[in-house]
């Protein structure tokens, strides 16, 4: 594809303003490397943005070069800043080539600079934003990314981690599930987890996780360790689960709610409940010990294990 029309392609969007009087013209954001990861998620953000009527917007960023040259000889011919923006342009348009059939609005651009930041600085423009957990950088041996740790923990609008195992995303019958802790970040995912099952079409499980064993010392410190607290304080928390289930159904009239709690190490739970989700969707943090975290540990620890789509949704 020629450079002139990779510009027809990635004209700006027009401003759509939402609800909240923000403009999300970017639509659906996705981080696009050329990895095999990537390509899943442009695959993937491209059906989201098809399923909302919303535009698609794919990104490839590129460092900018540290140019020291010690002498005229060592200066090359063609600048290094421009040979870098050449490259991204060149893997952006694999980008160009896996959604040539996307029947909707759609455009593509480079940008320099950090992919995490960029993505982040874009993310304020954007309804979602797409990555795969890992791309062609760092260490291979990492289970998730920089990029793919960094973006949800810092993103201005959710942000959905498309996962190692390609039919991991194939789950068209599930339901959307998720994550609650009784926090405000927990209550904010479970209305956007509402939004998105019934944008799918698909059922809500409405998942709170009581840990099991010593791991109820930091989430419920008021507790002792028995069976019996463990059935009592499950009662209760499915109760109040019921309550809030009562109340989406108000707001989302037509959607299936249900709602469970089981116990265990809840990042063993919800990753292995994403193998059956057609989304799971969590907070960046919930009631865990270090509240300052941007990105807590469970949510972390699902994306490293997740077998289907998590969205992260911000505080």
């Amino acid at each position: 594809m020629s450079a002139q029309s990779r510009q027809a392609e990635a004209r700006p969007t027009e401003a759509r303003p939402t609800e909240s009087g923000l403009n999300r013209e970017l639509g659906v954001l996705v981080g696009f490397d050329g990895s095999e990861l990537a390509a899943q998620a442009v695959r993937f953000g491209a059906a989201e943005a098809r399923s909302r009527s919303i535009p698609l917007t794919v990104v490839t960023a590129y460092a900018l070069p540290t140019m020291i040259y010690p002498n005229m000889a060592s200066i090359p011919n063609e600048p290094e800043d421009d040979r870098a923006k050449r490259a991204a342009e060149e893997t952006l348009a694999e980008a160009v080539e896996l959604v040539r059939d996307h029947p909707g609005e759609k455009s593509f651009r480079t940008a320099p600079g950090d992919a995490a930041g960029v993505l982040v600085t874009l993310s304020s423009s954007a309804e979602i934003a797409v990555v795969g957990a890992r791309g062609r950088g760092g260490f291979m041996g990492r289970v998730l990314g920089s990029v793919s740790t960094a973006l949800p923990a810092h993103a201005h609008c959710p942000t959905i981690v498309v996962p190692h195992h390609a039919t991991a995303i194939d789950a068209a019958d599930g339901p959307v599930i998720v994550a609650v802790d009784g926090s405000d970040t927990g209550r904010v995912a479970m209305f956007t987890a509402a939004a998105e099952a019934a944008v799918r079409g698909a059922a809500l499980e409405v998942v709170a996780v009581l840990p099991a064993g010593e791991e109820w010392l930091y989430w419920y410190p008021e507790l002792e360790l028995s069976s019996e607290v463990t059935g009592r304080r499950q009662k209760q928390i499915a109760a109040g689960l019921e309550k809030e289930a009562t109340e989406l159904g108000e707001q989302f009239p037509d959607l299936p709610v249900s709602a469970s709690v089981p116990v265990g190490d809840p990042k063993e739970v919800l990753a292995d409940a994403s193998g059956r989700a057609r989304l799971l969707v969590m907070g960046t943090r919930g009631r865990g010990r270090i509240k300052s975290a941007l990105l807590g540990s469970v949510s972390r620890g699902v994306l490293d294990h997740a077998a289907g789509p998590v969205m992260v949704v911000p505080s």
